[in-house]
């Protein structure tokens, strides 16, 4: 009888050692290990910077990328600045850029926001963090940006393995839709924002037309009035020009000379009013140019086209993008008629905002190869434009070979424009296409994620005026 005891405690005690020793087995496996150290497992990854942001885990990493993807096994490389917003790796994931450089202070974009996921944001090739050393221009081109996001996917792909959209506005529109042209089968759905088309860089009729109507003539007429003053008085103001040019150590070697920076802030005037301001935002537009003080004339056309702006310091950063303009991208001509003969240079090419020691030549097939993809191919992609934001007078529209693609426009929305501000139906029919593309179907046709008042800010940096 002892002996029967002796052996059912020692049974018990074996089956609890055994179920223990299970436990303990299943929860390492089931335990992931930390998603910085998944990350930085990913060759050529290097970690910048971890900064804390409550819900999230954000990282500003480099990425090794070729600088030529057509010959990737040359040992020219070069590192490219990304962000990564991490919210789960059950959660779709939302490839962002702006065109431009990235940001290093957290955000979401509006799609992010949409579908409650993980953003990764990726800075343009060629700009100051993310520029080739010795740097050759000619790889600063559409294609090789697209293979730099279709690397970036490959390699977080395995550790996101929900569905991916990408997105941007503007020249971030135009990205996330090359992005798809020429890797179609990388995103779920593509989400772009005002983004401009050029297709012929030579007929820029349609933006002529849409100066002639935008708004109100009073608008208009008051727009007209101090960008006229500004060329008529052009004497006294750039002897202020140069006195704040001095004060400042501001340089004009790249576009020439100050009087052809001057008219090129002056001729912007017009348009970026239209770009960053709504119909409202008029009234304070000095009535009476003609008898406006010089002083009220000068802060008009510097608070909408900013002064510093073609001055060497101000075109820097952004020589990665007139380079694209004058080379692939087109840029807009526009006639002014109001102006008569003041004008000395009219709209001055991208040429004259590059320095002059880098070799450009335009691709016009370039343009036309996209934009006819898009009316064919197009398939799970989705436009926003603004009915006064003069970028919009040449955009994307889809032809009869596209599926499950849309353009939307928010009425008198400028440059800004998003899904949030279309009208009620539009709204819930782009918001239920970004959650049905996201693997989002069965949620209601409604943001995932509460409104974050920082991370969901608007951008503090105003783009200059001809610059999408």
């Amino acid at each position: 009888m002892r002996k029967a005891l002796r052996w059912l405690v020692s049974l018990v005690v074996l089956i609890g050692t055994m179920t223990a020793t299970g436990a303990a087995a299943g929860a390492a496996t089931a335990a992931e290990p930390d998603i910085k150290d998944r990350i930085l497992a990913i060759p050529g990854m290097s970690l910048m910077e971890e900064k804390p942001y409550s819900g999230y885990r954000y990282f500003v990493l480099d990425f090794t990328q070729p600088v030529d993807h057509a010959n990737p096994y040359s040992r020219a490389t070069f590192q490219q600045r990304i962000t990564v917003l991490h919210k789960d790796t059950d959660r779709p994931t939302v490839m962002y850029t702006s065109g431009y450089d990235v940001s290093t202070t957290p955000s979401r974009s509006e799609p992010t926001k949409i579908v409650d996921g993980n953003q990764v944001s990726v800075e343009y090739r060629f700009f100051p963090l993310s520029r080739p050393q010795p740097a050759d221009w000619s790889k600063d081109d559409i294609w090789q940006a697209a293979s730099d996001q279709h690397a970036i996917f490959q390699a977080l792909k395995p550790i996101y393995t929900k569905n991916w959209l990408t997105t941007g506005a503007s020249k971030g529109g135009m990205t996330a839709t090359y992005y798809k042209r020429f890797y179609p089968r990388d995103m779920d759905g593509v989400v772009s924002y005002v983004a401009p088309n050029d297709v012929v860089n030579n007929e820029d009729s349609a933006y002529d037309r849409f100066f002639r109507t935008v708004g109100t003539k009073e608008c208009r007429d008051k727009l007209e009035g101090v960008q006229r003053e500004a060329l008529v008085r052009r004497e006294p103001l750039e002897k202020k020009y140069q006195e704040y040019a001095a004060a400042n150590n501001y340089t004009f070697t790249t576009v020439g000379t100050l009087d052809k920076a001057y008219e090129a802030v002056v001729l912007d005037y017009v348009w970026g009013f239209w770009q960053y301001h709504l119909l409202a935002d008029c009234s304070t537009i000095p009535a009476d140019a003609a008898h406006a003080t010089d002083q009220a004339i000068w802060d008009s056309v510097d608070t909408i086209s900013g002064f510093s702006f073609y001055t060497d310091q101000g075109l820097s950063p952004y020589t990665a993008y007139y380079y694209q303009a004058g080379t692939q991208l087109g840029s807009p001509t526009i006639k002014q008629p109001w102006l008569g003969k003041l004008s000395r240079y009219g709209y001055q090419p991208p040429r004259n905002f590059v320095p002059r020691d880098i070799p450009m030549r335009f691709q016009p097939w370039a343009m036309r190869d996209v934009d006819t993809w898009v009316k064919h191919h197009a398939d799970h992609m989705l436009y926003v434009y603004g009915q006064n934001d003069p970028w919009g007078a040449e955009r994307f529209s889809l032809g009869a070979g596209a599926r499950d693609s849309y353009v939307y426009t928010v009425a008198g929305g400028n440059h800004g424009s998003k899904v949030a501000l279309l009208a009620p139906d539009a709204k819930t029919a782009a918001t239920a296409s970004i959650l049905r593309w996201a693997g989002l179907s069965g949620a209601p046709a409604k943001p995932q994620a509460s409104f974050d008042a920082k991370l969901d800010a608007a951008p503090l940096d105003r783009e200059p005026a001809l610059r999408p």
